[in-house]
């Protein structure tokens, strides 16, 4: 199974997606609260996968994807984003990320996705 980076800035976002990810036997090899701290950690831990909300404070998601994927081109990131966003996840996934999620969680969803990206 997967080690996985959770980037969030809602705690509550980040237990419900640690949550769903244990469950199916995914580990959580860290969490952020922004995308400064999510391009920090993914350089330390270099997880299998990313969760990465796109709203946060002092650097937003799609910022972090660029860095990260700039870094580490091989990187798997999926996008969280909230009804709305769609021009947001469209420049996403022009940025490199490998899929997307819309909050709230559908467990079903999010197995989905990561079942896809990891292959």
């Amino acid at each position: 199974m997967a080690k996985v980076l959770i980037v969030d800035d809602a705690k509550f976002m980040r237990v419900t997606l640690s949550n769903i990810l244990t469950s199916n036997g995914h580990e959580i090899a860290g969490e952020a609260e922004n995308g400064a701290e999510a391009v920090r950690l993914y350089q330390i831990l270099q997880p299998d996968l990313v969760t990465m909300d796109i709203t946060m404070p002092e650097m937003n998601g799609i910022e972090a994807l660029k860095k990260i994927k700039k870094e580490f081109p091989e990187s798997k990131i999926i996008m969280c984003s909230a009804m709305g966003q769609q021009k947001m996840v469209v420049e996403a996934i022009e940025a490199g990320a490998k899929d997307f999620i819309i909050k709230p969680f559908d467990e079903t969803r999010v197995y989905d996705a990561i079942n896809r990206v990891l292959g």
